[in-house]
């Protein structure tokens, strides 16, 4: 089947003004931006000024997040999602914003075709993208092998790398914090002893998040251990409430941070000495920043992206997938303590 022909015929001398890089990354999640990180860089390294413009959905919290990045010149929100009729006005925005800044290339980092079209009627020139399914039809790159259809995104990303002969040095995020970051959590916590334990509550998904019941058997077990400690509740606004439940219902002295803003809550991570929590955007972010990470997976695949998360399943074949309950408060004790143990009490290093 032949690609679309493009509805703006460019002369070679229009083609060369238009220098800049677009990135588009569709999926909401905090942990989707983080990941796509590394891959975003590698995208730059390829740009005339090493830098692109990053357009993501507002649920990602990428402008927050990526406020310390070199790679991302800017970060512009756009809709994704909705019913057709929302879908259709949402391409035809896009089309918009891609237009107005005159884009020379654009990056689909999804196989979804809604942005490719919107990249074709925009005029970008140069539209690479994953090209598995009818996303095809709008860009104009040959996509990657249709092997990995069923892969992981991360697995399209990285063919996707390979064919366009882009260097990916490493998957690992290895996320800047701009140094106000750490103001407030210093100002709040510092005099704390360590270790710092932080404990991720919330999940994209019911299917994702570790029952009640089994987090407050954790903090009372924790509340156990003989040595001092601070452990500290993250997860964001929704679970403010929950959290002061948990603390109550264990008996626990654990400090409920739920209500950092979405940098804060990364300074107080990096701070920490480990992390725990469900397959969520704290647990990203600890990745992301190099904190030591154990992550509860259930039903959904493991994240295998960066060497900071350790994955906790109901049992020790990691094959097995099951449901969240199912895995238990002292299956997690049995990897934290030893970190913890392990642990030098003085503070960490300032990032």
């Amino acid at each position: 089947m032949e690609r679309a022909r493009d509805p703006i015929n460019s002369s070679p001398r229009q083609i060369r003004t238009m220098s800049k890089f677009a990135v588009i990354q569709v999926k909401q999640g905090i942990g989707d931006t983080i990941w796509h990180l590394p891959f975003v860089r590698a995208i730059a390294s390829a740009a005339p000024d090493h830098r692109v413009s990053f357009f993501v959905p507002p649920r990602s919290h990428a402008r927050e997040l990526l406020a310390a990045e070199p790679a991302v010149s800017e970060v512009v929100y756009f809709a994704h999602h909705g019913n057709e009729i929302a879908r259709a006005i949402n391409i035809v925005r896009l089309a918009r914003l891609l237009r107005r800044r005159r884009f020379r290339r654009i990056y689909i980092l999804d196989r979804t075709t809604r942005p490719a079209f919107a990249a074709w009627l925009s005029g970008i020139p140069e539209r690479i993208g994953i090209g598995l399914g009818a996303q095809r039809l709008w860009i104009t790159n040959g996509g990657i092998d249709q092997k990995h259809f069923h892969a992981h995104p991360i697995g399209w990303l990285k063919a996707l790398m390979q064919t366009e002969g882009l260097a990916l040095p490493s998957t690992e995020p290895n996320l800047a914090l701009p140094p106000n970051a750490f103001a407030e959590i210093d100002a709040r916590f510092g005099d704390l002893p360590k270790p710092w334990v932080v404990l991720g509550l919330g999940a994209s998904h019911p299917s994702k998040d570790w029952p009640d019941v089994h987090w407050c058997a954790l903090l009372s077990k924790l509340e156990e251990i003989p040595t001092r400690r601070t452990t500290f509740l993250v997860g964001g606004q929704d679970c403010v409430a929950r959290a002061d439940n948990l603390i109550a219902a264990s008996g626990s002295r654990a400090i409920n941070a739920c209500n950092l803003s979405i940098l804060q809550c990364a300074a107080l991570i990096k701070r920490a000495n480990v992390f725990a929590g469900n397959d969520s955007g704290p647990l990203n972010i600890a990745a992301a920043v190099g904190t030591e990470s154990y992550g509860l997976f259930g039903l959904t695949p493991a994240l295998e992206y960066s060497r900071y998360i350790h994955v906790v399943r109901a049992s020790d074949d990691s094959a097995v997938r099951t449901t969240m309950d199912q895995i238990k408060p002292d299956r997690l004790l049995s990897r934290l303590i030893p970190r913890l143990l392990a642990e030098r009490v003085e503070t960490r290093p300032s990032a």
